[in-house]
């Protein structure tokens, strides 16, 4: 298993990066939040999950180790492949997800893309156990992390581009970014606002 990659970030698109390691560019598939906080031509240590198949080897890069272990657990659940796993920690924190299946809050997994309410149930019903207890972290009145220091250049486009890889038109990505544009005066953290913007359209 490959635990994690540190090196130079080469590129980067709306949905991976590229990580120099030992001379060998390592394509990684990540989150909106993740790859806001990677910039190309600097360092960056990325938390990795190896997903084996039998056509392909597919690396997913993760802020941290917590976030990681969630998307590895997730996908014990019926039905929970990579692709829906990254779109549960696009519209949600590792500790908002814990705190959704705990408190058996189907309507806050619906809001991610491709989890109606059935499949919400068996999440919850199959993950109960598995995701631990949300640690006891500042949350806002939303319900979404109390936000933080972020970058504040530019947070649009990869707010716009994020929406865009997880289904969304151009048009709606657009329309959702005008919503939460007051919050980026005073929360400019991409991640949040990310997370703001997917929560517009999902009540839309």
């Amino acid at each position: 298993m490959i635990a994690f990659l540190s090196g130079r970030v080469a590129a980067r698109s709306i949905e991976t990066a590229v990580i120099e390691v030992g001379g060998v560019g390592m394509t990684v598939h990540c989150t909106p939040a993740t790859l806001s906080a990677l910039r190309v031509g600097e360092s960056a240590t990325v938390a990795t999950s190896l997903v084996v198949r039998e056509d392909s080897l597919t690396l997913y890069g993760f802020a941290d180790d917590d976030e990681r272990d969630v998307f590895e657990r997730v996908q014990t659940a019926s039905g929970v492949g990579p692709r829906l796993a990254m779109a549960m920690l696009a519209v949600h924190t590792p500790d908002t997800l814990r705190q959704a299946v705990a408190a058996e809050d189907t309507a806050a997994l619906t809001r991610v893309p491709g989890i109606g309410k059935k499949g919400a149930q068996r999440i919850v019903l199959e993950l109960r156990d598995k995701l631990g207890a949300p640690s006891a972290v500042p949350v806002a009145p939303d319900g979404a992390p109390a936000p933080g220091p972020g970058p504040t250049a530019s947070w649009r486009p990869q707010v716009v581009s994020g929406l865009v890889n997880l289904g969304w038109s151009a048009k709606d990505a657009e329309a959702a970014a005008d919503t939460v544009a007051p919050e980026a005066d005073e929360h400019p953290d991409v991640a949040v606002l990310l997370r703001s913007a997917l929560r517009s359209l999902s009540r839309a």
